[in-house]
């Protein structure tokens, strides 16, 4: 009797190809603009809308048309946030004072910059769970446990990701950290 009242979720239709470009030719100026004004960097908001292109692309078979740019925009938004939190930290891991003073060492200074390339490096290729776990707890000082609260994670699963990413540090860099 309970089950009787409610009828069975629509089986979503994917995304036509006509659709997807309709969809593309009308939103993507807009959209381009909500993000530009969002970022301020033109370049930036580009990729950015071809990211959520992308994303609505590969997630075609499981939206629903009828709320398509709500969508949209909702992806926009939440990948510009992102990006902007990882340029922020980067930015901030790059100004970090270095406990080494000796700038006016020419080798010492080629040599610094040949670290920072490589840190950046290996960095970028880090795992995205774990170089936010890693950022949030060598720049923002934040606890595991606050972090997991961040996360919505267990302190387990922080810490198990803080320790991957310091083992392929270690691994790459050859330093302790």
């Amino acid at each position: 009797m309970f089950l009787s009242l409610f009828k069975p979720d629509k089986i979503l239709e994917p995304l036509s190809d006509a659709e997807y470009h309709a969809a593309f030719k009308e939103f993507y100026k807009p959209l381009r603009s909500f993000i530009y004004y969002r970022c301020g960097d033109p370049d930036l908001a580009e990729d950015i809308t071809q990211d959520v292109f992308v994303k609505l692309w590969e997630t075609r078979s499981k939206i629903d048309k009828r709320t398509i740019k709500a969508y949209l925009y909702t992806i926009a938004q939440n990948t510009t946030i992102n990006v902007q939190k990882r340029q922020q930290l980067l930015y901030k891991f790059q100004r970090k004072p270095s406990l080494d003073r000796d700038y006016d060492n020419p080798e010492k200074l080629i040599e610094m910059e040949d670290y920072q390339r490589k840190l950046e490096s290996v960095i970028s290729q880090l795992p995205e769970g774990g170089r936010e776990v890693f950022f949030m707890n060598r720049l923002e000082d934040l606890t595991y446990n606050e972090i997991a609260e961040r996360l919505g994670l267990s302190v387990k699963a922080v810490e198990k990701r803080m320790s991957k990413v310091l083992r392929i540090l270690r691994d790459k860099l050859g330093t302790e950290l």
